[in-house]
């Protein structure tokens, strides 16, 4: 079971980008890719075919999975998480400080 999924609410905890909170937008590997978090600009050709235009692109790049840590609403910080078996037979992520389940 992944720690951190899509739609999760993290904070950045090194790097460039240290302090950062956005959603995961998706998950590839290793590397997540945040909302509004690490920014690059790219130099695309254009694509009539998929009615692309051309240009600089400003879009997100990639994150290690290291360097970030699933948002906690309730303590108001960064959190780290751990799996945890219901008596139901359910795997739920719950935050290790406090043992409360994740809403996903």
């Amino acid at each position: 079971m992944n720690r951190i999924r899509k739609g999760d609410q993290v904070i950045v905890i090194a790097g460039k980008n240290k302090g950062q909170r956005g959603e995961v937008l998706r998950v590839a590997g290793e590397r997540v890719f945040v909302s509004n978090v690490n920014l690059v600009k790219r130099h695309t050709k254009p694509n009539p075919q998929a009615q692309q235009a051309g240009g600089i692109v400003e879009r997100e790049a990639s994150i290690h999975l290291s360097n970030v840590q699933l948002f906690n609403p309730a303590a108001n910080k960064g959190e780290r998480v751990s799996t945890k078996t219901l008596e139901d037979g359910r795997k739920v992520r719950v935050f290790r400080s406090s043992g409360e389940v994740v809403d996903a």
